[in-house]
């Protein structure tokens, strides 16, 4: 990395303040976002969704299973962001070409059930620890940001289920002739219209709430390493013998 080509103000930050970091960094990413990653998690929510003749909740547990998938085109992103690079279609493409296939298995089996996803995602995708050393790392980056990071995860989840709630309570207020439990049982009973708006509701929005959460992440990451590792500090200097 060239710290002196970074676009952020790196210093220490309360884990709060890393996670609106995090916010911000994804709506200043939006082109990129719409370019790189709104086609690739469309494709795969019509491939998840045509499960749903085999049972109605199978595409949503797909999608979910793989949220990882996405996450490391997001963390493309950000990482292209932090430095002053937008990302095309093309480039989210080939950096998936280029990803090691063991660790996209690693993130879609031993890795999935991570309660700090977005935050140790970047040891192996960014500085490519694998093995004891990316165990070593991720243990270095958690020490004494477990809980938040794990907090911050968690607070992510929910607002995707409350949100894929509200969106589906919509659902009934678009058609007046459904009241009260008969809106209920058309729902959740053996409708496939019905089952299709549910899985589109929860893939809104998961493509509403996962840039966020990985871009928060990924800022959280950012932070822990300015505290390991003085990153403001060197930025400093760098801009300072480069301005002689």
């Amino acid at each position: 990395m060239k710290a002196e080509q970074l676009q952020l103000a790196l210093r220490p930050r309360p884990a709060y303040e890393a996670v609106d970091l995090g916010v911000q960094m994804a709506q200043r990413s939006r082109r990129s976002l719409l370019r790189a990653f709104v086609p690739l998690a469309l494709l795969l929510a019509v491939a998840c969704g045509a499960t749903i003749e085999i049972a109605p909740w199978l595409p949503s547990m797909l999608l979910w299973w793989c949220k990882p998938w996405l996450d490391r085109t997001l963390l493309n992103i950000y990482a292209r962001q932090a430095f002053g690079e937008e990302t095309r279609f093309s480039d989210a493409w080939q950096a998936r070409a280029a990803t090691p296939w063991t660790q996209a298995l690693m993130w879609l089996t031993v890795w999935r059930l991570s309660f700090w996803r977005a935050y140790s995602m970047p040891v192996a995708q960014l500085e490519g620890q694998e093995g004891a050393a990316r165990r070593q790392r991720v243990k270095a980056i958690l020490r004494s940001q477990r809980g938040a990071a794990t907090m911050a995860q968690a607070t992510f989840s929910w607002i995707e289920v409350f949100l894929t709630l509200g969106l589906v309570s919509v659902i009934p207020w678009m058609m007046p002739g459904l009241r009260n439990w008969d809106a209920v049982r058309w729902l959740f009973g053996d409708n496939l219209f019905a089952n299709a708006l549910m899985y589109v509701a929860y893939v809104a929005a998961v493509l509403f709430v996962e840039p966020f959460f990985v871009a928060s992440g990924f800022a959280m990451y950012l932070n822990r390493r300015v505290e390991l590792e003085a990153w403001d500090v060197e930025q400093d200097l760098r801009h300072a013998f480069a301005a002689r």
